[in-house]
Parts: structure tokens; sequence; C-alpha cells
């Protein structure tokens, strides 16, 4: 019996004022009958238990298939990942994760480290962020297998790829390296993608045998969707007051506009029945059941940000400033891996292949601008204690803020005094401030 067969019953309109449900026929006018009708969310309860056991054991199966040694097969656990990655609260620990990585930016360095602002333009591309996300994906659905498009030329005459697309996840069979045409067959007729020409136009991401993340979601989300789905017929069944119409009257019209009169009020605030009849609202005395679903959906919550970002505080409210910093100290290492996780996809893979495919891109390598993470006054203080101790091309500046930079000043020099000589008292002049500089001693860190 499915779900909406099952408490259909709850809902079905009778002239009779008879509920009925699986458990039995309730007749709503008699006291015995209404506390026996209250008693179904035990059977709830009873009925979510069993639909998560259900549920679990096809989690398993379908996770046995993917580990099996000489078939491995991961379609079933596919099916269940889809149902897992849409839990909402799921969804917004993914973006948030994501999203901190995919806001960095990037830069493209050569072996000594320089930037090569040229080379840049042929990764701002969308193909390459696109790249990017589906690589990140696989943190959470498991080994997957990038395709890079056909090569074209950008609206600036440079070359890219047309696009990247995701090969189905169904179809790859990682521990051996096969493709397989039809869902179903076996990996010794599929095809060997880790073999030319294959391999030239495809980006693995993930381990072979690496499952991902939302293999442990499931645990989570299978339990949280089934209540909600009961909290919801719980809500539906004892949400609303049971309106209960007792007249001494035995005119069969007279019961009927009663009847109608019940079920077409509404949210009407009031009714108008004859001196002999009396209307009563039977409240649903079952408040704990609130705490029942709700305690569970938020542990569901909890776990699954724990899994996803490392923390709960970046995404549901903190108790402390000190703990929120130690929780963003936690989701800022999953973010750091990430990065990571990429740039080693990016320069190992990815760079490689654009260079057999004729991208000027030879030595060059992918690297995180960590720069760009400062706040103006950090930015300040940096540069000024560089440029305070060494000696920076004008060019850095030049290009940084785009304005044109010449030779950079002397600075002045301070006698023991702490005076500036350009001060008053002191005769200056040019000669004078080289003659003090050439003469200035680099101070020994020993003295």
């Amino acid at each position: 019996m499915d779900i909406k067969s099952f408490f259909g019953g709850f809902f079905t309109r009778r002239p009779d004022n008879v509920l009925h449900t699986p458990y039995g026929n309730f007749n709503l006018a008699k006291e015995s009958d209404r506390r026996r009708a209250q008693k179904i969310v035990i059977d709830l309860h009873r009925t979510t238990d069993a639909l998560t056991r259900k549920d679990i054991m096809d989690w398993r199966n379908a996770w046995q298939m993917a580990i099996n040694i000489d078939s491995p097969n991961r379609q079933r656990l596919y099916d269940i990942y889809r149902d897992v990655s849409v839990d909402l609260h799921l969804s917004g620990c993914v973006k948030q994760r994501e999203g901190f990585v995919m806001a960095r930016s990037f830069k493209i360095v050569d072996a000594q480290g320089n930037e090569k602002g040229d080379a840049l333009h042929y990764f701002d591309q969308e193909w390459f962020k696109q790249l990017l996300r589906y690589a990140l994906e696989s943190n959470y659905w498991g080994h997957s297998l990038i395709e890079l498009g056909e090569l074209t030329t950008d609206g600036d005459g440079c070359i890219c790829y047309s696009q990247v697309q995701l090969l189905p996840r169904k179809h790859v069979i990682p521990e051996y390296g096969r493709i397989v045409t039809d869902l179903g067959q076996d990996w010794h007729s599929g095809i060997d993608y880790r073999q030319p020409p294959f391999t030239d136009w495809l980006i693995e991401a993930g381990r072979p045998d690496d499952l991902g993340l939302y293999l442990k979601a499931a645990s989570q989300t299978i339990p949280k969707k089934n209540m909600l789905a009961f909290w919801d017929t719980f809500g539906e069944i004892f949400g609303m007051p049971m309106r209960i119409a007792r007249t001494t009257s035995r005119d069969k019209d007279e019961i009927g506009r009663l009847d109608r009169m019940l079920r077409e009020a509404g949210a009407s605030l009031s009714m108008v029945t004859g001196q002999d009849t009396e209307i009563e609202f039977v409240e649903s005395g079952k408040g704990d059941a609130y705490n029942v679903y709700d305690k569970r959906i938020d542990r569901a919550n909890s776990e699954l940000s724990k899994l996803i970002i490392g923390q709960t505080m970046t995404i549901e409210d903190g108790s402390s400033l000190s703990q929120s910093k130690t929780h963003l100290e936690i989701f800022q290492n999953l973010v750091e891996s990430d990065c990571d996780m990429l740039r080693d996809i990016v320069n190992n893979q990815l760079i490689p292949r654009m260079v057999r495919h004729g991208f000027p891109v030879k030595g060059l390598r992918f690297d995180w601008d960590y720069s760009a993470d400062y706040t103006p006054e950090q930015q300040v203080a940096y540069e000024t204690m560089i440029a305070d101790r060494y000696e920076v091309a004008p060019e850095y500046f030049a290009e940084k803020y785009n304005m044109p930079v010449g030779p950079r000043r002397n600075a002045p020099a301070v006698n023991p005094n702490g005076d500036n000589d350009d001060g008053e008292g002191n005769s200056g002049g040019d000669d004078d401030d080289e003659s003090r500089q050439n003469n200035v001693r680099p101070t020994d860190f020993f003295d």
C-alpha cells in the first residue's frame, strides 16, 4: 500500500460522519472513538520507522553494489544521491562551501612565480569556471569524469574550448577506467577511456574508489524526508480542531444542513444553529509530537552541517563570538582543501592537455591569488612593509593600480636626534642628501 492510499481514508468525506482509516472506522460523535482516533499518531511513528528502515536498507544494498569488486555498479546509489541532493539544508551547505571557493581570485604564474597576465585570458572563461564546478561536485558525488569540448576561438580571437560537460556517472566505471554505452553492461565490454585518444580530452576529478560525501549524507536525509512527510500528515489530521455538532433533531434535512455547515465553515468564526444544537471544538492533545518531529529534523540538519562544512555556526545560529571564529577557521580549512584539489587538477591534468591542444601556456601553472583576500588597510600595511625593506619595481604598482609610476624618491635621512634633515636649522641640498645616504651603514642585527 502506497502512502497516498494509506492515508487517503483519513480525509474521505462521508455523509455518515465516520472517519475511515486502515485501523478501523471512527464515529467522531462518540467520545471513545475520538480518543481512539488521537492514538493514530503512535501508528504514524511506527510507519515512519518502518519506511525509514526500508529506505536505509535500500541505501545499504546500493552501497554494497557500488563497492562490489568483480562488478561495481553505482546506478542505484546515484538514484539515492539524486534524492539526497534536493535536501534544502544540505544544498545550502554545499553552495556555501562551493561559493567560498569560486569567489577566490586566481592567477597564472611561471616557474619563478611571476604573474603572466596575458595568459590569464585563456582561463578567465566560462568553460573553465564550469570545469571547476564539476570538479567540486566530485566531493559529494564521488569520482567525476569531465570532457573538454571542441577547440574554437572566443570573441578576442584566442583559442578556447567550446564547453565542458560531465559524462553521465551511471555509464562510468572508474575502478576499471571504462565507459559502458548501455546501463547494466559488464565493464569488460566498456571503452577504456584512460587510453589515447580519449585521455587527451578527459579530466578525472576524485579517486576512482571515491563515493563522495552524499554516501554519508543519505543516512540523515532519508529519516529527515520521512519525518517531514509524516509531520505534514500529522498536521492535516490533528492540526485543526475537530468540529462536532450535537442536535436533538431527527430531521435528516436538518442533520444534513448541520453537516454541510461544519464542512463549509472553513476559517469562519461564526455559525448559526438552532437552540437545541451544540457545536463543540475538540483540540488535539498531541503537542508532544511537535518535539518528536522537529527535534529529529534539527538533529539531521546539524549532522549534515558538520559533514559538509565541518561545523554549524556559519549556517545556523551561533552561541558566542569566540566559538563562531573557531568554527569559521574549521570551515576555512575545508575551503583550502578544495582549493588545493582544484589547483592539482588544473596543473596536473588540464594545463598539459591545453599545451597539447595548442594553448600557449607551456611552463605556466595555476595558483590562487591570496592577495585579493587582504582588506585595503592590510594591503597598504603589507606593501609599505615590503617597500621599506626591499627595492620594488615601479611596474608592480603601475600594473596593480593602473597608474603611471616614476622612479622611487629618496627617503629623507633622519639624524640621531630624530629630526628630519629638511627641518628648521639644518642646511640642506641635493648634494648633502646624497652624501648622507651614501654614508649610511646597514643596521647590524647583532649590534
